[in-house]
């Protein structure tokens, strides 16, 4: 999942959390708000009726009467003055029932006693609680909603600001690792971008890449350099030792050994002729405007390997569509990959094996040729290596070090071809080549 994605996620579930949490907690605030809201209510009527006490005397509420009461229409509210007793409660604020004209109501009541006169009186006020609640709930929806819209405007925010921040990582994964393409020949600017991190990212990445270039540019030079020098003794030792064998008063052990040198020679030629061929595909020395049918090319790979595949009783099937086309590639190279895969099924299979060829063409128009083989396949961890210069696996047994896939990757990776490759060990191994979409088209 991307940084982005995953930011977006975080953002969304924690605001999420936010609004349940609110929702779990919002009665318990509300109701505890109104609970102080009408403790200090009350304590105001309180002081208010004290005040009366004091200024009109305690006859204002008792008016002759040894006690005093009063309750709203609804009974919403009421009032109680009467002398207390000597078991009178302390002051408190409590939620209690009182029976008000045979009706039982729960009320919110404070509970007062004081002195007046050198008499002891208790005062009562009251309030129902359904009084208390009525607003509870519109002012929880209120809430609700509040707290939803800002939420949503926060959400909204949030993202937008880090999609913006994020916008510079963006742009360099896009244009210093997704559209690359080695050897990165093409100068790509810095990001433009505030952020300490990203700055240090994009200047790295940049630096990397021009040392991985530098050094590949070096590494091509040498190789290109290194076999056009080699040609020329290699040349001249070849023909020294065609002369040497022309020498009839030569005897026959001197003659064996003379062979030998020349077929130690033949393979340092073959290997020269290799790493020249991987340098001039590198240096992009090939052309790519040619139109191949791969049914046609591959029967012309089977057609020269046809001696070979006889002699080890091989049983090779050829399954390619011939209505499909390759465009922009070059026929010589494409030529020579399949000659080394198939060339290379042939000689590491089973005397009387089989070979199969199959092509497909997927949905979204990318093209793959399969090549399977009933040989001796590979271990997992020759599978990493195979296409690596010079690495010797475990299939070659002491056959030295061969070019061939290295040849198979330089012509890949200069079309843009992807390959892949399932091998078990003692059973058999399958190549898989992917011409992407627009390469390979069908008539």
């Amino acid at each position: 999942m991307k940084l982005l994605s995953k930011l977006t996620l975080y953002i969304t579930i924690s605001k999420i959390l936010v609004v349940l949490l609110f929702i779990w907690l919002l009665p318990r605030l509300v109701n505890d708000v109104a609970s102080q809201h009408t403790n200090y209510y009350l304590t105001e009527q309180k002081k208010k009726v004290l005040a009366n006490i004091e200024k009109n005397g305690i006859d204002y509420y008792f008016d002759g009467d040894s006690s005093y009461g009063s309750y709203t229409m609804l009974k919403e509210e009421y009032i109680s003055l009467e002398p207390a007793g000597p078991l009178s409660p302390a002051d408190t604020i409590q939620t209690s029932l009182r029976i008000v004209e045979d009706d039982t109501l729960t009320y919110r009541l404070l509970e007062h006693v004081f002195e007046y006169g050198h008499k002891r009186y208790l005062l009562e006020i009251g309030k129902t609680i359904t009084a208390i609640n009525q607003y509870n709930r519109p002012l929880q929806r209120v809430a609700l909603y509040v707290l939803i819209g800002l939420i949503a405007f926060t959400l909204i925010i949030d993202l937008v600001f880090t999609r913006l921040l994020l916008r510079p990582l963006g742009l360099i994964i896009r244009t210093k690792l997704i559209n690359r393409k080695f050897p990165f020949e093409e100068d790509i600017p810095p990001v433009s971008t505030t952020t300490t991190d990203f700055k240090y990212l994009d200047d790295s990445l940049i630096g990397l890449m021009n040392n991985v270039k530098e050094a590949f540019d070096k590494e091509r030079e040498f190789t290109s350099n290194a076999s056009h020098e080699l040609m020329t003794p290699i040349s001249i030792l070849q023909n020294k030792i065609e002369n040497l064998m022309l020498d009839h008063e030569m005897d026959e052990s001197a003659q064996e050994k003379i062979m030998g040198m020349m077929n130690t020679l033949n393979r340092l030629k073959k290997i020269v002729r290799s790493l020249l061929m991987i340098s001039r595909i590198e240096n992009d020395q090939y052309s790519r405007a040619d139109k191949v049918s791969p049914q046609v090319l591959i029967e012309e790979v089977i057609k020269e390997l046809e001696d070979r595949i006889e002699a080890r009783g091989i049983k090779l099937t050829l399954s390619v569509s011939r209505h499909i086309v390759l465009q922009n590639v070059n026929r010589d190279l494409l030529f020579q990959l399949f000659y080394n895969l198939i060339n290379n099924a042939i000689r590491y299979n089973k005397e009387g094996g089989a070979i199969g060829i199959s092509d497909h063409l997927n949905q979204d128009k990318s093209y793959i040729i399969n090549i399977t083989d009933t040989g001796i396949g590979m271990k997992e961890n020759d599978l990493e290596s195979i296409f690596d210069r010079f690495k010797k696996t475990s299939r070659m047994e002491g056959e030295g070090y061969g070019l061939g896939l290295s040849i198979v990757k330089s012509i890949v990776q200069y079309h843009s071809i992807r390959i892949a490759v399932k091998s078990e060990y003692g059973k058999g191994s399958e190549f898989s080549i992917t011409f992407l979409p627009g390469v390979a088209n069908a008539f």
